[in-house]
């Protein structure tokens, strides 16, 4: 994995900066909207005048413009980074080719693969490869920690719905990077076999090659769906907890309607970055697979006088 992005940083490094600091920036926003949301419930239920109201409203509006402009030029810039990768790496399987043009293990069903498959799988993932964890995990530590200063208690609860879900995420991930990478090898063998002119003397190899890949998609299918529905579960019940107990801390009053509104709405809002990271990892399975497969490929096909480069 850190070869991985070894050798992103060493492609992308410049443009990786800025993303880091796009994505820091959205991040530290996060939060402001809810403290927002909180305000306006509070300030309703102590008799706000309108121009108060409004005056919240254009501060919301204010943070919610900046929020977006900074998520839409760090999707832009990432879309740059990316395409830049893409087009790295067909160059480089372009001159392979020519380099093996008359050699006789030239293979030209796995050159074909790289450029059209392989080649926009990787790429893509590289202009995300930084800044999507970096701004789904800090807009994570941003929400939960500001409701952790507000209400500690409510605090603690969002973070021990989060706890269990990453032990079960991180277990489930390990299962389908297995099966990913079973699925990858068999694809690309199927493809390779597939260009070859023997090719009618291996059709039943190839026949049980694309019955492998649907029997590991299915099993892939099985531990995605179930995990989707154990995390659903644990939201559901997460949400009640925070209901009967922030319900529970304003009859006593400990706390007030607003931080408990803001506690539900937060740990609905973390479900978006939390299901971004959980894809996040699973692309991320995906392409170190593939990154190894190219890379592999790199080394066999290069001359012999460029093969350390």
């Amino acid at each position: 994995m850190l070869d991985l992005y070894r050798a992103i940083w060493k492609a992308t490094g410049t443009g990786q900066i800025v993303l880091i600091f796009l994505s820091l920036g959205a991040a530290a926003l996060a939060a402001l909207p809810i403290d927002y949301q909180k305000r306006f419930i509070n300030r309703m239920g102590e008799g706000a005048t309108f121009d108060e109201l409004v005056q919240l409203g254009i501060g919301l509006a204010g943070v919610i413009l900046l929020s977006q402009a900074l998520k839409w030029a760090l999707a832009y810039r990432a879309g740059v980074v990316g395409e830049g990768a893409i087009r790295l790496i067909r160059r480089r399987a372009h001159e392979r080719a020519i380099e093996n043009e008359n050699a006789p293990s030239r293979n030209v069903g796995a050159l074909a693969n790289i450029v059209s498959a392989e080649a926009e799988t990787v790429g893509q993932f590289v202009g995300s490869a930084v800044s999507e964890p970096l701004l789904n995990i800090g807009t994570l530590i941003s929400v939960i920690g500001y409701i952790a200063v507000t209400s500690p208690g409510l605090g603690i609860i969002i973070a021990c719905i989060i706890i269990p879900q990453a032990l079960l995420v991180a277990f489930t991930q390990k299962q389908v990077n297995a099966l990913v990478h079973e699925r990858v090898v068999t694809l690309r063998r199927a493809v390779q076999t597939l260009a070859r002119p023997d090719y009618v003397s291996a059709a039943s190899q190839t026949s049980a090659d694309f019955d492998r890949i649907f029997e590991t998609r299915r099993r892939i299918f099985l531990w995605k769906l179930s995990t989707k529905f154990i995390l659903n579960i644990l939201n559901g019940a997460g949400l009640i907890v925070v209901l009967v107990y922030g319900g529970w801390l304003v009859t006593r009053g400990t706390t007030d309607v607003g931080t408990v509104v803001a506690a539900t709405v937060a740990l609905s809002g973390i479900q978006q970055p939390w299901r971004a990271l959980i894809a996040f990892f699973r692309s991320l399975s995906v392409v170190h697979v593939q990154f190894e497969l190219l890379r592999d490929a790199e080394r066999t096909s290069a001359p012999a006088s460029n093969a350390s480069r």
